[in-house]
């Protein structure tokens, strides 16, 4: 693979002006089939094999019309203290919402009068109007949640405390200042990492036109293969991530090659040929992660895990192309100015020889590497006890999706949520929608077993469809919708009915959704690490090696669960990050995580340890391949590791708490991973092992085929045409 890479690398930087118009004629062709596409809806969420999916397709079946999976929103009132909402002229206000709220928009199904549908508090000090749509609230339109939002505001001047609450405000939260933020910070660590702004502006660029390509081809294909508006969140952000890592292995590549001496064009050929060799394979584990989301059997994850693949597929090939092209192009001034100086002036060979480690005095990878080598024993002891003592609250997680209890009391869903909790109880905010598939005397049956339960505040009487062969059983529970005790409702009226009733409603699907989740979270794992493990141990061509890089992302995840729980579960900390209630962590979190931080962890142990693996196949002790992979890799991985956790932690800011979870997650993930496992831990192993870490049966290393990563098949030229030239600019 090294030396097709490396042939590849030489054409690129040959032809640059031919690879350079081919992707901007690719980035050009996507955006016009983006703006031309025709606009797309949001995919509908459905979760096959559920209780609650079931349930809403035997609604649309019974009661067509009805949109029993669509979006739904609760216009609450309160009366000034002192004051009814019975009163004439807050009866008035109210009315003239409804009927606002009915000419608003035609994708409203039914908006109720709280006068008649019993929507009063007993103390009158509190009413709601419910509304339903047909459609689910990511494919709302901007005029009907205009229009929700106009009838609310309308009402509040008139004497009422007025609140809007419910899903039909969802909206995916604006990503694109946290996306600004987080390139500001690449550029900035990147300027520090290369001290050259052409070398700092390289994987910014090639990892912006990746993404480009991508999320415009998602945006001209999604009407055709049914992709949702949502579909381009993870491919922009995993598409960015990961296309600033490989632009930057490359390049830290490119630069060490100039500094052994080397012509510009067979230095970009063996950047590609090595660090390219890591890139592939690094992408190939990160492509593993997210078609693995298909296990999950949801169609929106799968959808989503697809389309960020095809993104992460763009940014390899663009490192393989694009990176060499535009090298060419930048000439001396991917090294820096002071560096370009010395090399003019006569200290060219100097420089080299310090830039590729030959008696120059050690750099902070060299001298971590030795300390942790000294004593690998205390820092493996260290590193695991305190990831693990940091996983502890991981024990205690629960599962669910947040409500409008956990936002921020300044959004008008979280006083809406409160205003009904204070009036009507807390399970007004969460209730069950069940479905009897029988006639009248099965559904009066069901109403009477519900209520010899506990846990409900109020079971409204059966309401059948038109053909008498169904009903509809509204069941408020006493608690609020995400407590333990509303999930153990749901259960108890499953156990004690029949097959023939289904549970269902916004609270039962969140719970059917976290199951689902939570059971396929093992498949999930096995298949991506199984996978990944043969992928390394071809790259590695050890056993000890990928068992030790699959152990330690495990470790990492399972820290970063521990944080997130003892943050947004526990509130230890809360205030720091602006958690005002916890509640369940999101039943995506641990696959999210799996899916995302798997694939940027295993691309610092490829680059990392790849190059220890590089110096011991060439002759290198053990432990001297160690230091040597630290001297030219600690830097550039930490550099990306930096990034990711900047690019991340700038969600934690928004005011979304899901968004702000995930975001939390994913930057003390890459923290732990980068800085404890892969910086402490997998040295520590590696010194302890010797020799033993690359060991490798020889009956499966007859069978495995030698992909030489490490570039052995390029180690016969070094002395060939590759040669110093007069060129060179030495680094």
């Amino acid at each position: 693979m090294a030396t097709f890479l490396y042939k590849l690398g030489r054409t690129a930087f040959r032809r640059r002006r031919l690879v350079a118009l081919l992707w901007v004629a690719l980035l050009a062709l996507a955006g016009v089939g983006a703006a031309t596409a025709p606009t797309a809806t949001s995919s509908s969420f459905s979760i096959p094999g559920t209780e609650a999916q079931r349930a809403f397709d035997l609604l649309e079946e019974r009661f067509p019309g009805a949109g029993a999976d669509g979006a739904t929103a609760r216009v609450v009132f309160k009366a000034p203290e002192g004051e009814k909402m019975t009163d004439p002229a807050h009866k008035a206000v109210v009315e003239e919402t409804v009927a606002a709220l009915r000419s608003g928009s035609d994708q409203i199904v039914q908006v109720t009068d709280p006068y008649t549908a019993h929507a009063v508090s007993q103390d009158g000090s509190t009413a709601y109007v419910s509304v339903s749509y047909e459609v689910n609230a990511m494919e709302l339109t901007d005029e009907t949640r205009e229009a929700l939002t106009r009838a609310g505001l309308g009402a509040q001047g008139k004497g009422l405390t007025v609140e809007v609450g419910g899903d039909a405000l969802q909206t995916m939260p604006e990503q694109g200042a946290s996306e600004a933020i987080g390139i500001v910070l690449a550029g900035i660590v990147l300027v520090v990492t290369f001290g050259s702004l052409v070398a700092a502006g390289l994987p910014l660029l090639t990892a912006i036109i990746g993404v480009g390509i991508g999320v415009s081809s998602i945006t001209a294909l999604a009407n055709v293969l049914d992709l949702g508006t949502t579909t381009s969140t993870l491919a922009s952000m995993i598409g960015l991530a990961v296309g600033i890592d490989y632009a930057l292995f490359i390049v830290s590549r490119y630069r060490a090659e100039l500094a052994e001496g080397r012509t510009k064009e067979d230095a970009a050929g063996r950047a590609v040929g090595t660090a390219g060799s890591a890139v592939v394979f690094a992408g190939l584990t990160v492509v593993i992660a997210l078609v693995g989301l298909a296990v999950v059997n949801i169609p929106m994850l799968t959808k989503m895990g697809f389309a960020a693949a095809g993104t992460v597929v763009i940014a390899v090939l663009i490192a393989l192309t694009l990176i060499p092209a535009l090298l060419g192009f930048a000439g001396d001034k991917v090294v820096s100015r002071k560096q370009r100086k010395a090399a003019k002036g006569g200290e060219g060979a100097k420089g080299g020889e310090a830039a590729a480690g030959a008696g120059a005095k050690p750099n902070g990878g060299t001298r971590w590497a030795r300390f942790v080598i000294r004593r690998p024993l205390m820092v493996l002891i260290v590193g695991v006890l305190g990831l693990g003592a940091i996983a502890v609250p991981a024990a205690s997680l629960e599962m669910g999706l947040p409500d409008d209890g956990v936002k921020p009391t300044s959004t008008t869903e979280r006083r809406a949520y409160d205003a009904l909790s204070d009036g009507f109880g807390p399970g007004f905010n969460g209730p069950l929608l069940v479905v009897v598939d029988g006639d009248k005397a099965a559904a009066d049956r069901t109403v009477s077993t519900i209520k010899g339960l506990g846990g409900w505040a109020a079971v409204t009487p059966a309401t059948p469809n038109k053909a008498g062969d169904a009903a509809m059983i509204t069941v408020v529970p006493k608690d609020r919708p995400s407590s333990a005790a509303t999930e153990d409702l749901v259960h108890d009226i499953r156990d004690a009915t029949g097959d023939d009733v289904l549970v269902t409603g916004a609270t039962a699907m969140n719970i059917d959704f976290s199951q689902k989740m939570n059971d396929a979270l093992v498949p999930y794992l096995a298949l991506v690490v199984g996978l990944a493990f043969v992928l390394l141990t071809l790259v590695f061509r050890s056993l000890l090696v990928p068992l030790k890089a699959a152990l330690g992302f495990l470790l990492s995840v399972v820290a970063a669960l521990g944080a997130v729980v003892a943050v947004f579960q526990w509130g230890r900390l809360g205030g720091l990050f602006g958690v005002e209630q916890t509640g369940p962590i999101m039943s995506m979190m641990p696959i999210f995580m799996v899916g995302v931080v798997f694939g940027l962890a295993m691309d610092y142990e490829v680059f990392l340890v790849t190059r220890m693996r590089e110096a011991y196949v060439h002759g290198q002790r053990p432990g001297e391949a160690i230091v040597t992979g630290f001297r030219h890799s600690a830097r550039v991985v930490t550099a990306a590791a930096v990034i990711m956790i900047a690019v991340f932690s700038g969600f934690i800011g928004m005011d979304d708490q899901m968004v702000k979870m995930i975001g939390f997650g994913l930057a003390a993930a890459v923290l732990f991973d980068a800085f404890v496992v892969r910086m402490a831990i997998v040295p520590a192993v590696l010194a302890l092992l010797g020799r033993k870490a690359w060991w490798l049966p020889k009956w499966l290393d007859r069978i495995l085929p030698n992909v030489d990563v490490e570039g052995e098949g390029l180690a016969a030229s070094a002395d060939g045409p590759g040669a110093a030239r007069p060129d060179l600019v030495k680094v």
